[in-house]
C-alpha cells in the first residue's frame, strides 16, 4: 500500500526523524491558512507547494512549487489542484491531484552549504535481508546515478539477529562525507529511519532527498513509503491511510468482492484458480498471438455468484476481445464451474459481447466439457492447454 508524502512524513515523525514541516490541503484557501501556521510555528517566510499523488517526478511535472508569500500560495495551490499531474511514473493521462502539501522552506542561508543526499530502506532480495541503499547524488533519479555513475551508490545490509548497530550508522554518515555535528545528526537520522521502517512493516522507505541544512540537521525533505499489504491487519492506523482515489478502480472494486486482479495492458481477460496456474494461463496468451488483460485468481470457490462477479470486473476493461477460463478442479469440482459459468453467463445476458473460451480439467472434466457443449450458448470448450490456446488465436483473428 503506497503512501503519500505527508502521510509517510508523519510516521517518520512519530519515529523521531527529523522532517520538513508542513500541512496538507485540499483547497486553496486550507493552503493559505497551513501557509500562516506554519510561519507562525516555524517562522518560515517562503513555502514550498507538493502535489499529493502516489508518483515519483512530480517536480518534473509541474506539481512542485516555490511560493515566496501568501499570494503565491494561493495561485499555486489552485493550479495544482485539480490538474492531471504527467510524471515519469504516470501513464500519458496523469494523475488528477486531489490535495497539496505547503511545507516550510528549509534551504535558508547559513554558515555552511546545504547538501542533498539519497537514502532508502528495503529488503535485498539476493540476501534476503534489509538493506539501507545510499548515496551523496540526492535530488536526482537514482536510476540515473546507478546507470551512469555505479560507484557514488552505497549499500548496508542489516542482519536480521541483531538490527540496525550504531557502528553502520557512522559507516553511512562516514560514506556520505559528514563531520562535526552533521555526521552525528545523520547516525541519529540513520538509526530512527531503519526503527520506522522495520516497526511500520513497510516494504519501502526511499527519502530522496536527505538535506543537510545550512546549519548541519538532517532532515527528510521528501518521504516515499509502501506498506506491506499483508501486515495491514496489525497496522490499522495505517491502514486507514489507504487514499481509494489513487489506486486503479477496477482493482479496488475487484478487492471488495474478495477477487485477486491486477490490471494490465492486454487484449485477452483471464479468469484463473491459482497464481501459478494463473501466471502460465498469461504465457499461454501470449504464445497463442495475444496479450493478457488482467491477472485474476477467483480462488477454490468458482461457484456462479463469484464468476458472474469476475465476469463483471473483466468486462469493465474495453480493450478485452476476449475472455480465457482456465479452471483446475481440484477443490471444486469442474461440473460445478461449468454449471457456474453457464449461470453467470444467462445471469449477464447481452452484456458479454465478447468470445469465452473455457478449458476445465480435474474432477469431473469430462462432464463438465459436456455441460458447455450442450448449453447452446457461445461458449468455446478445451481440455489441452494448446488446445485452448488454439481458441484464443482463432478468436483473435476474426
Amino acid at each position: 500500500m503506497n503512501l503519500h508524502e505527508y502521510q509517510g512524513k508523519e510516521i517518520l515523525a512519530s519515529f523521531g526523524v527529523r522532517i520538513q514541516r508542513g500541512m496538507v490541503a485540499q483547497n486553496p484557501e486550507e493552503a493559505v491558512a497551513a501557509a500562516k501556521q506554519l510561519t507562525e510555528e516555524t517562522g518560515t517566510s517562503w513555502y514550498v507547494v507538493k502535489a499529493q499523488v502516489h508518483a515519483g517526478g512530480r517536480g518534473k511535472g509541474g506539481g512542485v512549487k516555490l511560493a515566496k508569500n501568501l499570494e503565491e500560495i494561493a495561485s499555486i495551490s489552485e493550479a495544482i489542484i485539480g490538474m492531471d499531474l504527467v510524471t515519469p511514473q504516470t501513464s500519458t493521462a496523469g494523475k488528477r491531484v486531489h490535495q497539496v502539501l505547503v511545507a516550510e522552506d528549509v534551504y535558508y542561508p547559513g554558515e555552511s552549504e546545504t547538501s542533498e543526499f539519497y537514502m532508502s530502506v528495503l529488503l535485498d532480495r539476493s540476501s534476503g535481508r534489509n538493506m539501507i541503499m545510499y548515496s551523496t547524488e540526492g535530488g536526482m533519479d537514482i536510476e540515473e546515478v546507478a546507470e551512469h555513475t555505479p560507484h557514488l551508490i552505497f549499500t548496508e545490509t542489516i542482519s536480521p539477529a541483531v538490527g540496525i548497530m550504531p557502528f553502520q550508522a557512522r559507516k553511512i554518515a562516514f560514506n556520505l562525507g559528514l563531520s562535526g555535528t552533521a555526521f552525528k545528526e545523520m547516525t541519529k537520522f540513520v538509526m530512527s529511519l531503519y526503527k520506522a521502517y522495520e516497526e511500520s512493516d513497510a516494504s519501502l522507505f526511499e527519502i530522496n532527498p536527505v538535506l543537510k541544512t545550512s546549519d548541519d540537521k538532517i532532515l527528510a525533505v521528501d518521504a516515499k513509503v509502501s506498506i506491506d499489504d499483508n501486515a495491514l491487519y496489525r497496522r490499522k492506523v495505517y491502514a486507514d491511510m489507504r487514499d481509494l482515489r489513487e489506486e486503479n478502480a477496477i482493482e479496488v472494486e475487484a478487492n471488495a468482492v474478495g477477487l485477486n486482479y491486477v490490471d494490465l495492458d492486454g487484449n485477452v481477460g483471464c479468469m484463473v484458480n491459482g497464481a501459478g496456474l494463473a501466471m502460465a494461463t498469461m504465457d499461454l496468451i501470449k504464445m497463442a498471438g495475444g496479450e493478457p488483460a488482467n491477472f485474476l485468481d477467483v480462488g477454490g470457490t468458482a461457484d456462479a455468484k463469484r464468476v458472474e462477479e469476475a465476469f463483471r470486473i473483466i468486462l469493465k476493461d474495453p480493450n478485452v476481445k476476449a475472455i480465457l477460463i482456465n479452471i483446475f478442479g481440484g477443490i471444486v469440482r469442474c461440473d460445478r464451474v461449468a454449471q457456474g459459468i453457464l449461470g453467470a453467463y444467462k445471469n449477464m445476458g447481452d452484456a458479454i459481447k465478447v468470445p469465452i473460451i473455457v478449458r476445465l480439467q480435474g474432477t469431473n472434466a469430462e462432464l463438465a466439457k459436456e455441460i458447455l457443449d450442450n448449453s447452446g450458448l457461445a461458449v468455446k470448450s478445451a481440455v489441452q492447454f494448446q488446445e485452448a490456446a488454439d481458441k484464443v488465436k482463432e478468436v483473435l483473428a476474426l
